[in-house]
């Protein structure tokens, strides 16, 4: 409850910078073994549920969105209760599942994590077009983050409803405000988003590489 009331005064990035802030990846570097990197799954889990949070509130713009990482986190969250060793790290998921042949279904938990992975791609694109503006039109910057973070894996069908996405975004005043606690002002709002994107983009580039030693960094939907 306590985090809920957290969320509902508009401190979704302080949460998030918390939640990161506590976040150990440990990956051995040059190493070819990733049995033994560790990225936990919860905080990271966490995170992507902030976003749904702060998706709530702008409104039905980006559904689609919100129910891709809702129903992601709904996976691992259901596979981490029937193995809670085994899915705590995310590594561990990945490597089971690719030595079993398992990985490349989009039914699997390595599937979740690559969409949770690129979804956050564009929250972390997103977050650093409004640091360096405000002002900057809602629709051009999500689609400028959209095209270089979720465009290359979306097939016909995801990319139409993205195109449908557009045309209901709020502008960009109400989306700040909503990201906005009652007690700050633009620039320390400013300077707790760059702070978020500090933590996010180290973290994102660690699940990236291990994505890419198992050969699941070019999965595409339709």
């Amino acid at each position: 409850m306590k985090r809920r009331r957290e969320m509902e005064s508009g401190s979704e990035i302080r949460s998030a910078i918390e939640e990161l802030s506590m976040v150990v990846v440990k990956v051995i570097p040059g190493g070819d073994d990733q049995s033994v990197a560790h990225i936990p799954a919860k905080p990271f889990l966490s995170l992507c549920d902030l976003i749904i949070q702060v998706l709530d509130k702008i409104g039905p713009t980006l559904t689609v969105l919100r129910q891709d990482i809702h129903q992601n986190i709904q996976r691992l969250e259901k596979f981490q209760e029937s193995d809670p060793a085994l899915y705590s790290n995310m590594v561990e998921i990945l490597k089971k599942e690719t030595s079993e042949g398992n990985a490349r279904k989009r039914t699997s938990c390595s599937s979740a994590i690559v969409w949770l992975t690129r979804s956050m791609d564009f929250t972390v694109a997103l977050l650093q077009l409004l640091v360096k503006d405000f002002d900057l039109n809602m629709e051009q910057a999500v689609q400028e983050s959209y095209n270089i973070t979720l465009k290359p894996w979306h097939g016909w069908i995801c990319s139409t409803a993205y195109r449908v996405a557009l045309k209901l975004l709020p502008d960009n005043k109400t989306l700040v405000s909503t990201l906005m606690a009652k007690d700050e002002d633009y620039e320390k709002l400013k300077g707790e988003m760059q702070a978020l994107i500090s933590l996010i983009v180290p973290l994102l580039e660690d699940i990236h590489s291990i994505l890419r030693t198992y050969g699941l960094d070019r999965l595409k939907s339709i």
